[in-house]
């Protein structure tokens, strides 16, 4: 094969487009999608209540920059988004999908949506007449996330965790999820939460899921 200034100017040029590989240009995935950041007062009406829409649009743009498909049931009811009742959504907040939900069956399917700096609030499942403790596990689609769990803290958790849950979290188990690495409860009825630092979209696996069995260790969290 002949070497010439044109196909080494080529090769230069794809390489900057992409990554080459067996001939074939593939996207560079090595930078993080732009996902807008809001002040928490974009997410509040002036008489401050939340203001659901605000929230969603801000979802919607985050799908759009993971490239993630907003197909039609994203634009109903069935997508929700919640501050918790702590009129602190952007930091504690998120939004979600249950996609299935087979109390017949015990299984659970969720999306769930965490702009950058959201936490889910800590909490845990516990028996209740409908359904055992729920049990689940977690897979990054889009993004990456921290998870915690129950046991021994591990060395400098205590910086990673938001202020609103800094006094009051029990699990301090730390452990990152990147897209495609999957986490799971370590056990029934334990403390667990979330957070995305740069924003995340995770996939759920679960078993069924009872609200009624839904347990939060901040005292101000409604839902």
């Amino acid at each position: 094969m002949e070497i010439t200034r044109r196909s080494v100017l080529t090769g230069f040029a794809a390489a900057a487009a992409g990554i080459l590989v067996k001939g074939k240009v593939m996207a560079d995935t090595s930078k993080s999608p732009v996902i807008p950041r809001y002040p928490n007062e974009h997410f509040y009406k002036s008489d401050g209540t939340f203001d659901v829409e605000a929230a969603k649009a801000a979802y919607y743009e985050m799908f759009e920059a993971f490239h993630y498909p907003i197909v039609d049931r994203l634009r109903t009811d069935e997508f929700w988004a919640v501050d918790f009742g702590m009129g602190n959504f952007a930091e504690v907040g998120m939004g979600g999908i249950f996609w299935v939900n087979n109390k017949e069956h015990n299984y659970f399917g969720h999306d769930i949506y965490l702009l950058p700096g959201q936490m889910i609030p800590e909490h845990k499942h516990v028996r209740t007449d409908e359904a055992a403790p729920k049990m689940e596990g977690w897979q990054p689609r889009n993004g990456w996330c921290y998870i915690y769990g129950e046991g021994e803290p591990t060395p400098g958790v205590e910086a990673r965790i938001p202020l609103s849950h800094r006094e009051i979290a029990k699990a301090r188990v730390e452990k990152k999820l990147l897209p495609g690495e999957v986490g799971t409860l370590a056990g029934p009825e334990q403390w667990h939460w979330m957070y995305a630092p740069e924003g995340a979209i995770v996939t759920e696996y679960a078993t069924y899921h009872d609200g009624a069995g839904l347990r939060f260790s901040h005292p101000d969290v409604k839902f």
